[in-house]
């Protein structure tokens, strides 16, 4: 059986044992300190506005920061889709961004704004963003001029539908998304307004294209045509009042 003599020393050891794990475990957390903040991804937002808004990351502990919560300050920025964050050992944090993609140009008051695929807004529209070729998107505004959000959400599936086909994106000059229920299109170089509902876009679009040189052998000059109704086309000639 040990003596008292034994249980101090075995105690006074297990203490000083404690204290230099202890004093070495806070010399490791005060060296591993952030030192690098590398920005990737970004091609729209400059590097250095994520960085701004990363301020006081730079200096934080690398393991004890919670990297969740600079994460969400960065979704809060308008090109700014998703954001990935990790540590990488011993003075870096790595923050990969997916930017949004603008799909269309939105009318909304009396001002033009970046559509994105949910037909949200990422930026106003301006002489930085001229080489964006991208459809003009009207009646988002709803009667007190914000946006109405069913007009916005219709928007959004004609704008993402339409990247299923490039080509046919590409063609796409106009929509007009007043009825929630109607999304209506004009293409480049044709004047006719395509009714294509809420839905099937693409598939009423192409056959829009297909039917239009045997529609314009009939009707020269047509105002509007509806394609909602499958093999039954309307078609509205210019200056009449029906379809």
């Amino acid at each position: 059986m040990p003596s008292g003599k034994t249980l101090v020393i075995v105690a006074v050891t297990s203490i000083a044992t404690l204290y230099v794990a202890s004093r070495a475990a806070g010399l490791v957390l005060s060296t591993l300190t952030i030192t690098d903040i590398d920005i990737k991804g970004t091609q729209r937002m400059a590097p250095g506005e994520a960085l701004a808004l990363l301020d006081g990351l730079r200096g934080s502990s690398m393991v004890t920061v919670r990297l969740e919560s600079w994460r969400q300050k960065l979704l809060e920025a308008p090109w700014v889709d998703d954001v990935a964050m990790r540590r990488v050992f011993p003075r870096t944090v790595t923050v990969v961004i997916t930017e949004r993609q603008p799909l269309g140009i939105g009318k909304i008051r009396d001002g033009l704004y970046l559509l994105d695929r949910d037909g949200l807004v990422i930026d106003a529209f301006g002489p930085k963003y001229a080489e964006f070729d991208l459809p003009i998107i009207d009646g988002l505004s709803g009667g007190d001029g914000s946006t109405d959000e069913a007009r916005a959400a219709l928007a959004g599936r004609v704008l993402g539908e339409l990247q299923r086909r490039p080509d046919l994106a590409r063609r796409v000059f106009w929509v007009d998304v007043s009825n929630p229920d109607d999304a209506v299109v004009m293409l480049k170089d044709d004047t006719s307004l395509v009714h294509t509902g809420d839905d099937q876009f693409v598939e009423r679009v192409q056959a829009y294209l297909d039917y239009a040189p045997r529609l314009r052998d009939n009707v020269p000059q047509i105002d509007s045509v509806d394609m909602r109704y499958g093999e039954r086309v309307f078609v509205k000639p210019q200056g009449t009042a029906g379809r």
